[in-house]
């Protein structure tokens, strides 16, 4: 059975994340995706998820492409990975924290060799990132509740 892992924040789902899952799926039998933790993303991109880690965790879960979906560890980026031994490891067109060359030589120390497959594909629609959509309703709603 072939192993794959796929990583993100997954706040406020849209078309992209779905694309994204569905090809990582389509690499193997097992798509196990890392969802990362509040205080991770806060850390990396500067605020908080407006979702909750565990709602992120459970909507990403639902959808039909994923068989598990995990929280992040708070320690090591690399924790979830080194436990899980994916067979490939399918990384996000936006998702820059991780180098593809580094990420490989990190994981080599644990004696692990994933192949690593980057999505490079955007989906054209009006809202395809969880910033345009939050945009669009700050435009729309704009403080009135």
């Amino acid at each position: 059975m072939k192993r794959v892992v796929a990583a993100g924040t997954f706040d406020i789902l849209h078309p992209g994340h779905y694309e994204f899952l569905k090809f990582a799926k389509s690499l193997g039998d097992e798509l196990i995706v890392i969802v990362a933790r509040d205080k991770t993303v806060e850390k990396i991109k500067g605020r908080k998820p407006i979702i909750p880690e565990e709602q992120r965790r459970a909507m990403v879960e639902a959808l039909k492409p994923v068989d598990k979906a995990i929280l992040g560890s708070l320690n090591n980026k690399l924790e979830p990975i080194i436990e899980l031994k994916p067979d490939i490891i399918v990384l996000g067109p936006d998702q820059r924290t991780f180098d593809e060359e580094e990420l490989k030589r990190e994981l080599k120390k644990y004696d692990l060799s994933p192949k690593i497959v980057r999505f490079n594909k955007y989906i054209k629609c009006p809202f395809h990132s969880s910033y345009d959509i939050v945009k669009e309703i700050l435009k729309r709603y704009g403080g009135k509740e």
